[in-house]
């Protein structure tokens, strides 16, 4: 029955010190997805540092800079199963100067956990995940308003949580938020309903969880298939077989189909489509396959293979919404390889045309410096065209990352407009 279950994976995220590690800690304690040899060594590291407790947020903080300092600072993956559902955490920074790593965290959930200081109310760094979250596509959102037993389980703190939260997202482009009152610390309704609180009327966070709906964030209308290698094989029985090896990135390609590879414009008929196994009638997103076609067409790593009556299009002038995310800022027309499916090219940023001020959401077009964690809109000149398609509409063919040529380092993630 597991093995069946539906998987959802989802992404904490909030202001440093909200709880994310020590809520995570207690969704893996009381749903019992802990082994005894970890739980010890857990125990052993909490009397040690004079807890009386196990000290849950020790589940995650991995690193050894995180125990000392009690921070998270790196991704943190953690896998667990109830009898409903199958789960991924990536239990992601609060820092200001980690935000980059809650981009690579959130960039594949299903949903996003963003805790609020019952205390503090909704901050900067709220306002900062909670945008990256509507940035990223992800549909469901959950306020998990954290350490009610701080303001003695105050339904009027929470009431006011909601209304600085509300007045925030209103801006924002997510289908579903819900709202819940927890202590991560204690347990309040986040496995088991709370005592404390019965002025609230909704499930827990893992009944939440155990029953949001998950639709596929896989675009099953366009079909992309972006070219990783050319297969040539020397032995005598496949000397004349060329296949064009990659993955599906969307949509489903069938034998016979009529496709163009793009950008040369060049078309044809599939011919096969080779996997491991054997071949098959068609490839769908996420398959990797080799596609042989019936004409020799000079097809490369970085050329893309579309039905011939729906392509994407061929850019090289790109508006892009960019989280930097380096310590040094961006220059101006500096050259950066840009990362797009399987292709590479040069690229430079040609225009900056506005940047998100996070507390507002307003935009600001006099200020055009990139710093880190800023956001801004920019055009991005490419020295070859790219097939691109918004990001709303396709996560795979509608995302980028600039990589320093000096440093080797990823500099920003940016989603196509």
């Amino acid at each position: 029955m597991v093995d069946n279950n539906q998987l959802l994976r989802f992404t904490t995220a909030g202001s440093v010190d909200d709880g994310k590690s020590t809520l995570i800690g207690r969704l893996l304690y009381d749903s019992k997805s802990i082994f005894e040899d970890q739980l010890e060594a857990i125990e052993t590291t909490s009397k040690k540092k004079g807890h009386e407790g196990v000290d849950l947020a020790l589940f995650t903080d991995g690193l050894r800079d995180e125990r000392e300092q009690g921070i998270t600072i790196d991704v943190a993956y953690r896998y667990f199963t109830t009898p409903k559902r199958k789960f991924i955490i990536a239990d992601t920074p609060g820092h200001i100067q980690y935000t980059r790593n809650m981009v690579t965290g959130a960039s594949t959930a299903n949903a996003a956990i963003i805790l609020v200081d019952a205390r503090h109310g909704v901050i900067e760094q709220t306002k900062r995940h909670a945008f990256i979250a509507s940035l990223l596509q992800i549909p469901h959102v959950i306020v998990c308003i954290n350490k009610m037993d701080l303001v003695d389980y105050s339904e009027e703190a929470y009431n006011k949580v909601i209304s600085q939260f509300e007045e925030f997202s209103s801006k924002l482009l997510v289908k579903d938020i819900r709202f819940i009152p927890i202590s991560a610390l204690l347990g309040d309704n986040v496995v088991n309903r709370s005592k404390n609180m019965d002025w609230y009327q909704g499930a827990p966070l893992l009944h939440t969880l155990e029953t949001m709906h998950i639709s596929s964030d896989i675009n099953k209308v366009d079909a992309r298939f972006p070219v990783q290698t050319v297969l040539r094989p020397q032995s005598d029985e496949f000397r004349d077989y060329r296949g064009y090896a990659g993955r599906m990135a969307s949509g489903v390609l069938r034998k016979g189909d009529e496709i163009t590879v793009m950008p040369s414009g060049f078309t044809s008929k599939i011919k096969s489509i080779d996997t491991f196994s054997g071949e098959v009638e068609e490839a769908f997103a996420p398959m990797s396959v080799s596609i042989t076609l019936e004409d020799d067409i000079d097809i490369s790593r970085g050329d893309m293979i579309v039905r011939s009556n729906n392509k994407p299009e061929a850019q090289q002038d790109i508006e892009v919404m960019l989280c930097w995310l380096n310590n040094s800022p961006a220059k101006p027309r500096a050259k950066y390889t840009i990362k797009h499916t399987s292709n590479e090219q040069k690229a430079m940023i040609k225009e900056v045309l506005y940047k998100i001020d996070i507390n507002t959401l307003n935009r600001s077009s006099d200020d055009t410096d990139m710093a880190m964690n800023d956001i801004s809109k920019v055009r991005i000149r490419t020295t070859k065209p790219l097939m691109v398609d918004p990001y709303r509409e396709n996560r795979t063919t509608g995302s980028i990352i600039l990589i320093d040529d000096a440093t080797n380092e990823t500099v920003a993630a940016g989603m196509v407009v």
